[in-house]
């Protein structure tokens, strides 16, 4: 019998970033016992590296914001598929969890009359974006671990989660291991909540940690959850290409905002020449000017730069391909020029953008009041994930429940700029809160010891095997093959490939071994994450060539054009019986008569 430490909550929380937070104050609140994993140490999470803000249309820049707008834009930029429902929640409720978090004691940037700042983001109408200079994700995770160590929560640190553990079709625990010593421990709860971020990690160049290897997606998935949406993912357009000291790091949208803009190598700026055809075409070559909203507002001007994400990403591969680009592989971002309109630009800089003027004198001695930065696009955000309910975020398996990066709905084809902050916490909040009405309403299940030991056999198998194949090398192997095959650009030839050189990867995962022992062993741990890293590798190649269009996150060369057809349902994978990937359309709702014409008003 494998030896392992058992613990029982009434909830358990997966994940320690803005969602998972968010989800274990809430439950706690509710009056339930609550136990909080974290794969890393609390307050390393992802969140942290969200710079630029949370959305919320609050309306202290420009009063005319309101939900609707939010809403509208939302829409808009996720493509019109959607789950409308949580989009209208999201554009409802963000602005009370931004003030929710300043009574709790964030430190929001302030207008003259002492109001929460906003700022300009890409594809938002007017400035929505509550922020803390440019550290905004840290701000978010300070004030939300300050509150929580109130509420009585445990927390388990360098703790990861293998499975989810199941009495008949319900979810009523976990298996996991502490980091240091690889000992196990089996989590019992009457509901389980999902909040692990990204998958960053299946491609080469990304700005995701080490931690974003798709985790939550998988354990759902294996669990017969349903994951949709697994096509659409954004590729930053601004993460550094060069020095190596920091490439792959993230260069905050809020660059952008504060007036950054992006030139080739002929130092030509060419964001304005493919400014999409529902934006009026006003191609003033002034910085100040920019060009303006289709609504006909005078007054909503903006810089090209500032346009949605996918489309951002895809003009900057565009110029590299033309042979326009920096000498490493990207373009330039260049905030400096401001000092052509501003004496104090370098002071200007450093105030409204601390994080990114020290890192990069810190890590590249780059110093961004004065030079350009050589950036291109980086694995970002993953739009798809875990299905759930619109109003309690419960998936499709009874006692689990999902929040953030690891849930789908919200952002539909692509995810505007300072959406997944207040996500986090608009929906993280109503996971905790239905995830503790569950946990009251139901017992603990049953948890049997076979179940706990084969998972225990499968997680030590890799001990046990006399083979070269090397967790690192598949690995690496992987996000090679994901980074050529299924990136920013894609066609049917490609992805095939992708899709039979995975099968090849998990036979050679299957015969990973590694050497040494459970104590320190990050080979161990890598062959772990590599389950993973496959499952949600093999969801994105297959639900990409099913997509036979192009549309917002997901870009095809041999379709490129958005078709009406497929603009009806959402691809849904599903495990069978046989633990095959399964795909299948899944018929999006109607919207409701009103939330159409709240669309159509706001053009």
């Amino acid at each position: 019998m494998t030896e392992y430490q058992t613990y029982e909550h009434d909830v358990i929380v997966i994940g320690a970033g803005g969602a998972g937070l968010r989800a274990a104050i809430e439950a706690s609140a509710a009056g339930v016992s609550v136990g909080l994993i974290c794969k890393s140490l609390l307050g390393k999470a992802h969140t942290v590296m969200a710079e630029g803000g949370m959305a919320a249309a609050m309306g202290n820049v420009d009063d005319r914001d309101n939900w609707k707008v939010h809403f509208s834009d939302t829409m808009r930029g996720g493509q019109y598929i959607n789950n409308w429902r949580m989009a209208e929640l999201h554009a409802k409720e963000a602005p009370d969890r931004v003030r929710e978090l300043e009574a709790w004691g964030a430190v929001f940037d302030r207008t003259k009359d002492g109001k929460i700042l906003q700022r300009n983001f890409g594809g938002h109408r007017y400035p929505r974006l509550a922020h803390v200079g440019d550290r905004t994700g840290l701000e978010l995770i300070r004030t939300l671990q300050d509150h929580g160590i109130h509420q009585g929560i445990q927390v388990y640190m360098e703790v990861t989660v293998i499975s989810l553990l199941k009495d008949g079709d319900r979810v009523v625990g976990c298996f996991a291991y502490e980091r240091e010593h690889g000992r196990f421990r089996v989590f019992k709860a009457k509901a389980v909540v999902l909040a692990t971020g990204g998958v960053g990690r299946a491609y080469k160049i990304t700005s995701n940690s080490w931690e974003g290897t798709g985790d939550g997606h998988a354990l759902a998935y294996h669990a017969g959850a349903e994951l949709i949406d697994m096509e659409f993912i954004q590729f930053h357009p601004t993460g550094m290409v060069w020095p190596p000291s920091v490439r792959g790091i993230l260069v905050t949208e809020g660059v952008r905002g504060e007036g950054g803009i992006l030139k080739n190598s002929e130092g030509k700026r060419f964001m304005f020449d493919d400014i999409p055809d529902n934006y009026k075409d006003q191609t003033a070559k002034d910085p100040e000017e920019g060009w303006r909203y289709t609504q006909g507002d005078k007054s909503a001007n903006r810089p090209p730069e500032l346009l949605t994400r996918d489309h951002v990403a895809r003009c900057i591969n565009r110029e590299v391909k033309a042979g326009r680009g920096s000498p490493h592989g990207g373009v330039y971002l260049d905030i400096a020029w401001i000092k052509e309109k501003l004496p104090n630009a370098a002071e200007h800089i450093k105030k409204k953008l601390p994080s990114m003027y020290h890192q990069f004198m810190q890590l590249a001695n780059l110093d961004i009041t004065t030079t350009p930065m050589e950036v291109g696009p980086t694995t970002h955000y993953i739009m798809g994930g875990i299905r759930v309910d619109s109003d309690t975020q419960a998936s499709t398996v009874p006692g689990l429940f999902a929040a953030g990066e690891c849930a789908a709905g919200i952002n539909g084809a692509n995810r505007l700029g300072g959406n997944s902050l207040s996500d986090l916490i608009v929906f993280g909040k109503r996971a905790g809160e239905y995830a503790a009405q569950f946990a009251k309403e139901n017992s603990h299940g049953s948890v049997s010891s076979e179940q706990i030991e084969t998972e225990a056999r499968m997680a030590l198998a890799p001990f046990d095997r006399d083979s070269s194949e090397n967790a690192f090398i598949i690995q690496n192997d992987l996000q090679d093959m994901m980074q050529k095959n299924v990136g920013i650009v894609r066609n049917e030839g490609e992805m095939q490939v992708a899709v039979a050189e995975l099968q090849k990867l998990k036979t050679r995962a299957a015969k990973c071994a590694v050497t040494g022992n459970i104590d320190f062993n990050p080979g161990w741990h890598t062959a772990l994450d590599l389950k993973n890293l496959l499952t949600v590798s093999e969801a994105i190649a297959l639900a990409a060539l099913e997509r036979k269009e192009s549309r917002g996150g997901h870009f095809r060369e041999d379709f490129p054009n958005k078709e009406k057809e497929f603009g009806s349902f959402n691809f849904s994978l599903k495990q069978d019986e046989d633990g095959r990937m399964q795909i299948s359309r899944v018929p999006i709702p109607e919207m409701p008569a009103e939330l159409k014409q709240v669309i159509e008003e706001m053009g």
